[in-house]
């Protein structure tokens, strides 16, 4: 009996203990595992067979770093199994890695049984290779040690194949099995061999990418060296021939001055023959621009046809220079085809003037002297050709040696064909009889010039390669552009004294700076290998698809997979923790993309970016918005700033777990109402039963009481909000409008035109002719500020007065959103008795941050997935119509908000009204429990509001218990029983006796 006690004892330490120090364990093994294999390394590393041992005494000093253990341990190992002596430390590190780490240690047992059998394998690959000079002085076994040699030769007796190729197959079988064994030895399983090959291939992708990319830069910066090079020496080429050019040109220039000084008695030359004194200044000065010359095609030589269209060009301007210097009697060279003709330059000779004793190899032409006649202007004009034009053959008397009968002006210079192309070169030309008779030119029988037109062949038309979808799509991250109030804070103004203003929105100076953020980007080809490294995990669950997009974003990354067809998304969706657990992230939330067919993977980033809120503030979509309520929510996955409005939703519900950003996100949507409107516009009221996260904003101009921290105060406050509802609905409908955007406008008029809101009505009946009688209601016209009621925490609300908590609630969320009033309610509990089915049906709006369970992710969005959020900030945005949007909300210092609150108290005290903490009078109060269903009669506690039809049913039908109550009133069994409880307390009725009956205390009314 002792020993049944004993066993049934609870346990020393619990089970969360015994793991830890199951853990500890573990990792003090693998850390003696770890340091055993390195002293075997050393033993067997450091070991030499001249070390004194238990086998060979020797005086020799020990060598081994194990000291004469070591090489008495090392000694016998080599002899045994030689190189196999290695695997013992590879074993005991491999292993005392995967102990210290907990990766899958587990399978120690299992795998080191096979740990001989793979050394004997290892002996018998080391028997196979051919030992060194220095292992066969040493040692009388080979490297595989004397198991190795004595199954080889086994081998070699039993196998009649020939020693050396039965060498090479059992070397090649042992390799195979050896890495195989040692696989399965170290405790390698097939996803992880797998996972190694892909890094290790990446790997080596990267390195051979790096190293191409050092060669290519290399490459290129050689070839940009040689480039220069070789331009600077044709610079220099070209300045030594200019400057020889300049040279012989001044020869030229003085030989012509000592021509003219020798003629004693000059001839007076004709008015149309110009001296050669008036044609050498044109050689060595630079002459005015003249129209271009207009050219006649030559008669085509023999393989003219086949020259290419640069080649013709130079060939027509040496052509005219040639017809220049016959003219003019100048003796030139034929030029060089090596060297571009097409070039000039702006000043100096005209370098299609040729050094002819710089070209001793080419023979000179001789000089042809030509009749001066007076230049005609234009010489040729250009002839249109035909459609198809005609070729013709070359003239029966023309020699390969005939030139073109050109008359060209003596201005022509190079630089007057650099402007040309080779199509205005290809025009066809014709000359035009602009000579006198009697006047031929250097040959008598001039060529017939035939018109052709080269038709410049068309490219081919290559289509573009079409370039390779991008996978990632990297936002833009631009700066979000500021609002008007943004930038007119950013002015300077002048320190002048302003007047006194009656109320003055807070600053963006009072919050933290965005520049200060730290923002972190990641590479294209870390998102690229990310992406197929999800797609290889999917792969591995069995899940076919493609990674067809990458989103990154400021605090997680979406990868948009596109699954292969018959696939469920629900399937992929309950993968989310193995995904996680896989990519060794923290967390992974998976759901569909609505509008698309692609499934949503997020995952968050290794730096997480800080979102402020002045970021926001300052944005146009916050600033310049027409939102009558706006929220500043944070930024969505793509870091796009995400702005509701309160008035649309109409109302918000929020949940989260402690230290999921609730309060923050709290304090951030209380902030961004403070920056937008003012005391007139929007009145808030403000429900903290924790005492601690809403007292900060007690005493701003924007209350309408103190910040209510009593249960039973905040159930007061409630039923004032709903009795100011009925209010403004009956204002609302004498001024017949609809919403309280109508009321304020004709509000507004009234106001503009200094009228008073008047309303006929009607009072009754004349008493004499029966008519009805009406009288003119007039009352002062005041706007009506939004208000925008705030609960930090509804589970303690809903413990205290769960039934008038939720009838009010259910009435404000019915029927407030035109009157104005509106509630922002959180709560660190979703559970279905404080999220109940009535409050989820008026709450279409609704924000959940990180919870504890799917149950709960269910109870407040219909779906999971909160449970796989970030927490400090991270949520999940349901808006109207189940559309669930991730951002992530700003974060916003207790400072900051001292900051602000401080500023607003400077422009008075709050404009507390007094009833809504005090409650309103007995009429009234009647009135809305009547409204909210609360109405208790004569029940003087007030405590439950069906106790006095109990006990009117009780007192006619003389019965009473718990199911009979609960079937009259049709209400449930708790709250029956609790009545019955109740009047038994009061003494309508008696206590059970033993069959369950209770005596009826009160006669019977008559």
């Amino acid at each position: 009996m002792a020993s049944y006690h004993a066993r049934n004892r609870d346990p020393l330490l619990d089970s969360n203990m015994q793991a830890a120090i199951e853990r500890r364990g573990k990792e003090l093994l693998g850390l003696a595992l770890i340091v055993l294999g390195l002293l075997a390394a050393a033993m067997v590393g450091t070991y030499t067979p001249d070390d004194p041992n238990w086998m060979v005494s020797t005086d020799a000093p020990v060598q081994n770093w194990t000291g004469r253990i070591g090489a008495s341990i090392a000694a016998p190992l080599f002899m045994i199994v030689g190189g196999g002596a290695w695997g013992i430390p590879l074993v005991l590190v491999a292993w005392g890695l995967r102990f210290a780490l907990h990766s899958g240690e587990d399978r120690a047992m299992g795998r080191l049984v096979f740990m001989p059998i793979w050394i004997a394998v290892v002996s018998v690959y080391a028997a196979t290779l051919v030992p060194g000079e220095t292992w066969r002085a040493t040692h009388s076994f080979g490297l595989g040690g004397l198991f190795g040699d004595t199954v080889m030769g086994a081998l070699l007796t039993l196998v009649p194949l020939g020693s050396h190729l039965m060498v090479k197959l059992t070397s090649l079988a042992m390799a195979v099995v050896m890495l195989a064994m040692a696989a399965f030895v170290l405790g390698f399983t097939w996803p992880e061999i797998r996972r190694g090959l892909r890094h290790a291939m990446v790997g080596a992708i990267i390195v051979y990418g790096g190293l191409m990319t050092l060669l290519g830069r290399g490459a290129s910066a050689g070839v940009a060296a040689a480039r220069a090079r070789q331009a600077l020496r044709a610079e220099r080429r070209e300045a030594a021939r200019l400057a020889a050019e300049e040279a012989r040109m001044a020869e030229e220039a003085a030989y012509a001055e000592t021509l003219v000084e020798e003629e004693a008695v000059p001839e007076p030359a004709p008015q149309s023959k110009p001296s050669l004194l008036a044609r050498v200044p044109g050689l060595i000065r630079r002459p005015e621009p003249m129209p271009q010359p207009e050219l006649v095609e030559p008669e085509p030589v023999q393989g003219y046809d086949k020259m290419p269209g640069t080649e013709r060009i130079q060939s027509k301007i040496a052509a005219a220079v040639r017809s220049r210097k016959e003219a003019a009697g100048v003796v030139a060279p034929p030029p060089d085809p090596q060297r571009p003709l097409t070039k000039g330059r702006g000043r100096g000779p005209d370098p299609l003037l040729l050094d002819t004793r710089r070209r001793g190899e080419l023979p000179a032409e001789p000089p042809v002297t030509a009749p001066q006649a007076p230049q005609a202007a234009p010489v040729f004009a250009p002839v249109k050709t035909p459609a198809t034009p005609e070729l013709r053959a070359p003239a029966p008397g023309a020699t390969p040696l005939s030139t073109p009968h050109l008359v060209v002006p003596d201005m022509l210079r190079a630089s007057d064909f650099e402007h040309l192309t080779s199509e205005e070169f290809d025009q066809d030309w014709e000359p035009v009889d602009s000579f006198e008779a009697g006047q031929p030119l250097a040959n008598d029988a001039p060529p017939q010039a035939t018109a052709r037109t080269v038709q410049p062949q068309p490219m081919a038309n290559i289509p573009a390669a079409q370039p390779r979808k991008p996978v990632v799509a990297q936002p833009v991250r631009r700066n979000p552009v500021p609002s008007r109030r943004a930038q007119a804070e950013a002015q300077p103004t002048l320190a002048f004294e302003e007047p006194a203003v009656a109320f003055e929105l807070p600053p963006l100076n009072l919050l933290a700076s965005p520049t200060s953020i730290q923002r972190h980007h990641l590479s294209d080809e870390a998102l690229e290998e990310n992406a197929r490294m999800l797609e290889n995990v999917l792969d591995d669950y069995g899940v076919k698809g493609e990674i067809v997009s990458v989103r990154p974003g400021p605090v997680v990354t979406m990868y948009e997979l596109e699954p292969a067809p018959g696939l469920k998304a629900s399937r992929v969706i309950g993968l989310a923790d193995d995904i996680a657990r896989s990519m060794s992230a923290l967390s992974a939330r998976v759901s569909t993309v609505p509008g698309r067919s692609v499934i949503g993977i997020e995952l968050p980033n290794e730096h997480r970016e800080k979102v402020v809120l002045r970021e926001i503030l300052a944005s146009r979509d916050f600033g310049d918005s027409n939102m009558s309520l706006p929220l500043a929510l944070g930024k969505d996955i793509g870091g796009d700033s995400v702005v509701a409005n309160l008035a649309k939703m109409p109302h918000l519900l929020i949940a989260g777990t402690t230290g999921s950003g609730k309060s923050v996100a709290i304090n951030t949507m209380i902030l961004s109402l403070l920056y937008k409107l003012t005391p007139a516009e929007c009145r808030l009221i403000m429900i903290d039963p924790k005492m601690l996260e809403l007292s900060v904003y007690d005493g701003i101009p924007h209350l309408l009481s103190p910040v209510v921290t009593d249960p039973k105060k905040a159930v007061v406050a409630l039923k004032w909000v709903v009795g100011e509802m009925e209010d403004r609905y009956r204002k609302m409908s004498k001024m017949g409008v609809r919403n309280i955007e109508g009321f304020n406008g004709r509000v507004r008029e009234a106001l503009a035109k200094g009228e008073m809101f008047s309303r006929t009505v009607q009072t009754g009946f004349d008493d004499e002719t029966g008519e009805p009688v009406f009288e003119t209601e007039e009352f002062q016209p005041i706007p009506l500020p939004y208000i925008v009621v705030i609960v930090d925490e509804m589970a303690d609300l809903m413990m205290v007065a769960g039934k008038e908590i939720e009838a009010c609630i259910q009435r404000l969320a019915q029927m407030a959103r035109a009157s104005g009033i509106h509630l922002i309610m959180a709560t660190q509990r979703p559970s279905v008795d404080v999220i109940t089915g009535t409050i989820k049906a008026n709450f279409p709006t609704r924000i959940s941050f990180q919870v504890t369970s799917k149950i709960d992710s269910r109870t407040i969005l219909g779906e999971m997935g909160a449970e796989q959020l970030l927490g400090q900030g991270d949520m999940l945005y349901m808006a109207g119509g189940a559309k669930i949007t991730r951002c992530h909300g700003p974060f916003v210092s207790d400072e900051e908000v001292e900051e602000i609150v401080n500023h607003l108290k400077q422009f008075g005290p709050p404009d507390y009204i007094g009833g809504v903490v005090e409650g309103p009078d007995d009429d009234k109060a009647d009135n809305i429990d009547a409204v909210l269903g609360l109405n208790t009669g004569g029940n003087t506690d007030g405590e439950d509001a069906l106790y006095d039809q109990a006990v009117a049913i009780v007192i006619k039908d003389r019965k009473c218990s718990t199911s009979y109550i609960q079937r009259k009133l049709a209400i449930g069994y708790n709250k029956a029983a609790r009545l019955v409880e109740q009047m038994e307390d009061e003494g309508v009725v008696s206590s059970a006796n033993h069959v369950g009956k209770r005596e009826i205390l009160v006669p019977e009314q008559g």
